[in-house]
């Protein structure tokens, strides 16, 4: 696995019109949900006051009636739906190498986003991963809850997105790259963003997991680090194309990201390009990292609350890849809004006095 070579910034935007202009004021704490929730789920979140959800589904239910009747669905516990996600368009190999059913997949995706625009639905997260998210065993954090890690050392280190399991030395069958793999991006996006625009969706672009890795498997990682990422915008060269920012994954990267995670936020946020927030958190970088609650990792999270207050961010804030808690996937996910939510109100609290 190689380390992150920076490539040249793209030209500084800030000022631009963007699409989260039109998005009311103020962090949105919000809940990432199925679409299809039992009733004690909607009053649970409805109870702990999120009034804001994103969702996902699959090909099979994707359409503009589907994603519309969600949305109504969620209103009628007054949660208005931001997002909705289509995995059978997202972290796809024949996208990211161009293999030959390329053009029936961006055509799937286009038809994502027209059914998105058709509902009313404002956004979209989009991963660009050809052989998936990678993790070895998991391991434990505080007080023995389950989590996630990677040991990119370990040889039970494997990259996973559904049901494709990709292991070293070559996970797609050849070395692919970087010209090849930025080629197939920029004929992905600028089929992509069109769309995007005239349907007046957003497409939040997700970092690499992990990311701070310019390659893994002979496949070149695209979305690794800053630079790269200002290369990947200035590519779609579109309002409506921006970032999902984990701050997670960003965290994962340490260093090899080319900036902190509030400074990522803060160029991010000035450029108008920042839609969406994953807030999480690990134990230490990459080589070896395991997820954590939020209180509990190396990043002071508050932080990083208080950078996306500064920047008026305007987007949605999700809990993300909570560790197990006592078994009951609703406690740890209900500790975790409980501390997001203190950590909003202190930063402005905080804000308002200066």
């Amino acid at each position: 696995m190689a380390v992150a070579t920076p490539t040249a910034p793209a030209a500084h935007s800030a000022g631009r019109s963007s699409p989260i202009d039109k998005i009311a004021p103020g962090v949105k704490i919000t809940a990432q949900m199925s679409p299809e929730p039992a009733e004690e789920d909607l009053q649970w979140i409805a109870q702990m006051g999120i009034q804001h959800a994103v969702l996902w589904t699959d090909s099979s239910k994707s359409s503009a009636e589907y994603y519309a009747s969600r949305k109504e669905l969620f209103a009628g516990h007054g949660i208005s739906v931001y997002g909705f996600g289509n995995s059978d368009v997202h972290n796809q190999d024949a996208i990211v190498l161009g293999t030959e059913n390329r053009d029936a997949k961006i055509e799937e995706y286009k038809r994502h986003l027209q059914s998105l625009g058709k509902a009313g639905i404002p956004y979209t997260t989009y991963a660009h991963m050809a052989n998936g998210i990678w993790s070895s065993a998991r391991e434990t954090t505080r007080g023995g809850a389950s989590a996630r890690a990677l040991d990119i050392n370990s040889p039970e280190a494997t990259g996973r997105w559904r049901d494709r399991t990709h292991t070293l030395p070559l996970t797609n069958g050849r070395v692919y790259t970087e010209e090849e793999l930025w080629d197939n991006f920029e004929y992905f996006i600028r089929q992509a963003a069109p769309v995007a625009e005239n349907e007046n969706v957003m497409i939040g672009i997700h970092p690499d997991d992990p990311p701070g890795l310019t390659e893994i498997g002979g496949v070149p990682r695209l979305f690794s680090n800053l630079d790269r990422y200002k290369k990947a915008i200035a590519i779609a060269n579109s309002a409506n194309v921006g970032v999902c920012l984990c701050l997670g994954c960003w965290l994962e990267g340490g260093e090899m990201m080319g900036a902190s995670a509030a400074e990522a936020i803060r160029y991010f946020g000035g450029e108008k390009q920042l839609f969406k927030v994953h807030f999480r958190n690990v134990d230490k970088p990459l080589p070896h990292f395991v997820e954590t609650f939020l209180d509990d990792g190396y990043q002071d999270m508050y932080e990083l609350m208080q950078a996306l207050v500064e920047v008026d961010f305007r987007g949605v804030c999700i809990p993300d890849h909570i560790p197990g808690m006592s078994g009951d996937r609703r406690l740890g996910t209900a500790f975790t809004i409980g501390y997001m939510k203190a950590l909003l109100e202190r930063a402005q609290t905080d804000a308002a006095k200066r």
